[in-house]
């Protein structure tokens, strides 16, 4: 994303109070309990909330399941299974009150709808163990600044992920996002294991 779009996406002016054009319900479902109306970084508060979210998810699940929510690809490598279907759950789920919340309030992508945020949180986390996650929650914060790297500059494909219609272009941007940024974490999860044995 060039300097011209980023200024034309996060440099204009947000209208106070936009997401009351629709109904409660799908405001708390879009702005993810209220995160998203933040006056400030809306999306990196969305982000922020997700991601400690993340954290209880992970005990839960953890205590629940065990390991037997993990997909072992090897060694080094597990898809997490609570987590993308997490994220999966919150992209369906979430793609008709973004379409009515957009419709209601004439918006197209407004910075207060952040369940997108939350969608690329959890799937960024799809590549991670979740005793890891248990043992070591500073895991969190790398994939947070990770995905808002993603999710801010776009690169690797994820601005044309945005063309998409309606709701499906607000929720597949992040969801690619979440993908290149777990990909990452996983990587340097790898690094650090090798350099602490």
């Amino acid at each position: 994303m060039n300097k011209e779009e980023l200024k034309e996406k996060y440099g204009k002016k947000r209208v106070p109070h936009e997401w009351c054009g629709t109904d409660k319900f799908t405001a708390l479902v879009t702005t993810f309990f209220g995160s998203g109306m933040s006056p400030k970084a809306p999306g990196t508060m969305g982000s922020l909330a997700a991601t400690i979210v993340a954290y209880p998810m992970a005990l839960l699940a953890s205590s629940l399941f065990g390991d037997s929510i993990e997909l072992s690809l090897g060694r080094f490598c597990c898809v997490n299974l609570y987590f993308l279907m997490a994220a999966l759950i919150v992209f369906f789920g979430a793609i008709p009150f973004v379409n009515k919340a957009m419709r209601d309030t004439g918006t197209e992508d407004p910075g207060w709808i952040v369940i997108d945020e939350v969608c690329g949180i959890f799937m960024a986390l799809t590549f991670f163990p979740t005793d890891i996650i248990v043992a070591h929650p500073w895991f969190l914060v790398i994939a947070f600044g990770l995905f808002r790297f993603f999710d801010i500059l776009k690169p690797l494909g994820i601005h044309k992920m945005e063309k998409l219609p309606g709701a499906w272009g607000v929720m597949a941007d992040d969801l690619l996002g979440g993908v290149y940024a777990g990909i990452l974490l996983w990587l340097s999860a790898i690094g650090i294991y090798a350099l602490a044995f």
